[in-house]
């Protein structure tokens, strides 16, 4: 079966915003002091909307929420092998 260019469209834009926070956190600790606080918020924000993008990729529908456990449950019922990773990001759901 051919890809949903709907969804594709949707996982696609969620990667966008992605780029964006992954950028605002680099251009936060290059800050003269650097701003950690911001950068972890823009790291937190990146990895609550990458594991977004996936559970769209695979058709899954999620509750609007900022836990990252939450969402990395989600993401580890569909694929096993991220649950190392969601649980080390896990702890970033503080900075949201």
């Amino acid at each position: 079966m051919p890809p949903d260019p709907a969804r594709a469209a949707e996982v696609q834009a969620w990667l966008a915003k992605v780029a964006a926070d992954l950028r605002a956190a680099e251009h936060d600790l290059a800050a003269d002091p650097s701003l950690l606080e911001d950068s972890l918020f823009h790291c937190q924000q990146a990895t609550e909307k990458t594991l977004k993008a996936f559970l769209t990729s695979r058709n899954t529908s999620f509750r609007k929420t900022h836990g990252l456990n939450e969402l990395g449950l989600q993401s580890v019922r569909i694929d096993a092998s991220l649950e190392p990773l969601c649980r080390r990001v896990a702890r970033l759901t503080a900075y949201a």
